[in-house]
């Protein structure tokens, strides 16, 4: 693991009227560490990514994200850190219909107020899309269209990417192919959370943290473990957001 660390909370809470989704969550990675974070259906796991990322905030303790205290930041604060230190992919892919793949990862650029046509270019050569630049989202299958989302959380270059159960709407060989880009994109030293159901995805992060009940229960060695996470005590996930596509583009790179 890496000596610094890049996302840390300090007895973080959430509540949504009596309902308490976060209590006391402690929880440290280090830079450049993939991290699954799993659990139940319900288990806050989602509500902690969205925390995390600066898409939402929590009704007490600290945020430590690249030694900033984003419990601090107003919601511009947020947006302007969201921009130079976050990446983000969603299970729904928020790909806007009638721009091609190209511009679509160009818009990240255009609310980082840099637009470069090269970067984004290098970005979906990156995730293997170069040849399909000027597709439409409607031209390109599930797989490829989470690979453009993929390109345009990283075309910013942000040393944090947040993944909220990104293969959930994909097959076995585009789930497989957007793993191995997430692994490449750890070796090169992006640190990686991401949120899956799946125990076989969870195996290929390099820790996994599991939540119940809006409290951390345990962390794994994936390294270490001599066995796979039992299935029943996995659920899916189901979205938290249901914030229309460009709100959820402002998000990614406001």
């Amino acid at each position: 693991m890496a000596n610094a660390i890049s996302v840390e909370t300090r007895h973080v809470g959430k509540s949504f009227g009596s309902v308490k989704a976060l209590d006391d969550i402690d929880l440290r990675i280090g830079s450049g560490e993939f991290v699954a974070l799993m659990g139940a259906s319900g288990s806050g796991k989602t509500t902690l990514m969205n925390i995390l990322s600066c898409l939402d905030t929590a009704s007490s303790g600290e945020v430590w994200l690249d030694g900033v205290n984003a419990a601090t930041l107003d919601e511009e604060g947020r947006r302007e850190f969201r921009a130079r230190h976050i990446g983000l992919v969603f299970q729904q892919f928020h790909l806007i219909p009638y721009l091609n793949a190209l511009e679509n990862v160009m818009l990240a650029q255009h609310y980082h107020s840099v637009t470069d046509e090269t970067s984004a270019r290098a970005a979906l050569d990156k995730v293997g899309l170069g040849h399909r630049l000027d597709h439409l989202p409607s031209q390109l299958s599930g797989g490829e269209q989470q690979r453009v989302c993929i390109a345009r959380a990283i075309v910013n270059q942000p040393p944090i990417i947040f993944a909220d159960e990104p293969t959930g709407n994909l097959d076995e060989e585009n789930e497989n192919r957007v793993l191995e880009i997430f692994e490449k994109l750890h070796a090169q030293g992006h640190t990686i959370v991401m949120v899956t159901h799946n125990p076989l995805l969870g195996n290929r992060a390099g820790r996994i943290i599991h939540l119940q009940y809006g409290r951390i229960v345990e962390g794994v060695s994936v390294v270490a473990a001599t066995k796979e996470i039992p299935v029943r005590a996995i659920a899916r996930q189901v979205p938290a957001s249901n914030a229309s596509t460009m709100a959820m583009i402002e998000s990614v790179a406001p």
